[in-house]
């Protein structure tokens, strides 16, 4: 069987990224509850990849998109994402995210549109219990994607499997509209 994903820094590591693109998923959980964060990020078109003291930078075009996992008991959830603190922020408004109410109310917001970048971007290193990991871009990548998103929020930020079930279908739908392969043939 294929391998379908691996951590970002040991494929780097063992130069086993794929040049032609793939999704890298990063992860930034609070340590004192169950607050999450993740970025996914498709590259395509890669000139360079090379370490930095923060993590590893790709000169590549990306598309991103965020996901943010807000207990009940969060207390500033009237505050714009994009103006919170920033271990807790994402650049969106409300507007800019669809949501996903819970069951215990956990709120997780999701892009409504990916962020295009143009020319590099950088991967933080994870720290403590972070990972950073890269989804090979192979014919069912969505659907491992998507697994993969419905056991993480119901295990590290509380999300009811149903509801688990609903916030990973749109987290796939907006990676659906990423247009980094677009240019491919």
């Amino acid at each position: 069987m294929a391998v379908r994903a691996l951590d970002l820094f040991k494929a780097f590591t063992e130069e086993k990224l794929p040049a032609q693109g793939g999704y890298i998923v990063s992860s930034f959980f609070q340590e004192t509850s169950a607050y999450s964060k993740f970025e996914i990020v498709a590259y395509n078109n890669v000139k360079a990849i090379y370490p930095t003291s923060d993590g590893l930078t790709f000169q590549a075009d990306g598309n991103k998109l965020f996901v943010l996992a807000e207990p009940a008991n969060y207390m500033k959830k009237h505050i714009e994402p994009y103006t919170r603190e920033t271990e807790y922020q994402i650049p969106h408004r409300f507007s800019e995210v669809e949501t996903v109410t819970a069951r215990n109310q956990t709120r997780v917001m999701v892009s409504r549109e990916p962020v295009m970048t143009y020319t590099s971007f950088t991967i933080l290193k994870p720290t403590g219990i972070n990972f950073a990991l890269i989804f090979y871009n192979m014919e069912d990548v969505l659907e491992s994607i998507e697994l993969f998103f419905q056991k993480t929020l119901n295990s590290e930020a509380a999300v009811p499997k149903g509801d688990g079930v609903k916030a990973a279908k749109l987290i796939v739908a907006g990676l659906k509209k990423f247009t980094i392969w677009q240019d491919l043939p």
